[in-house]
């Protein structure tokens, strides 16, 4: 599972044994959520994740691919400010080279991509031509976002339109991806969404 600093909301599996990792980069900028603004503090990526994990994750450098059998990214705005540059560029953003890396690595070896939330603008920006899903493509109170979806259709991916509670699978190129918070929904239907994402995978490994 690769963390950005964010509440990494996801939905995970007692079985399998679960490495955690994140860069260890510079956050974009701290929010101070109360009034909703930057501060001039800094945190690093790596060592909020680790906050956030209680500790127990790893340098997104150690990740060595015969130790993982899929790769989860949670999400959250963390994705978009501290593992690419989306929330500032858009289309035309920058991935972190670690997490590029990474999911590159995944995808080449066959093994299983589990995205949510924001984090499938990784896998159009780098994979273009796969299937992915944000929720929907017409934005409106309950998708306020949507626009994201057609953001990735220009960079060649294929959106589909999912429920929240729902996947999409890509069986072709391994990737199951679901909208999470990018939908106004209630959590626990987020939660049956991620679970499904869990799920799907458990098929592709």
């Amino acid at each position: 599972m690769l963390h950005s600093p964010v509440v990494a909301h996801g939905c995970l599996c007692a079985v399998f044994q679960v490495n955690a990792y994140a860069p260890d980069v510079d956050q974009m900028h701290v929010v101070n959520h109360i009034k909703g603004e930057p501060t001039e503090e800094s945190r690093n990526v790596l060592t909020e994740s680790a906050r956030i994990v209680r500790g127990n994750i790893q340098d997104l450098a150690t990740l060595k691919l015969a130790d993982n059998d899929a790769l989860i990214i949670p999400g959250g705005f963390g994705v978009a400010k501290n593992l690419c540059t989306w929330a500032t560029q858009g289309k035309d953003c920058e991935v972190n080279p670690a997490v590029e890396k990474a999911i590159k690595d995944f995808h080449k070896a066959g093994k299983p991509l589990g995205l949510c939330c924001i984090s499938p603008v990784l896998a159009a920006k780098i994979l273009p031509g796969c299937e992915l899903t944000v929720g929907h493509d017409e934005e409106c109170e309950m998708w306020p976002n949507a626009n994201t979806a057609n953001v990735m259709k220009e960079l060649g991916c294929k959106h589909v339109n999912k429920h929240v509670k729902e996947a999409h699978v890509d069986a072709k190129n391994k990737i199951v991806t679901t909208s999470a918070f990018m939908c106004n929904a209630p959590v626990h239907e987020i939660f049956d969404g991620i679970g499904v994402m869990v799920e799907e995978m458990l098929k592709l490994a």
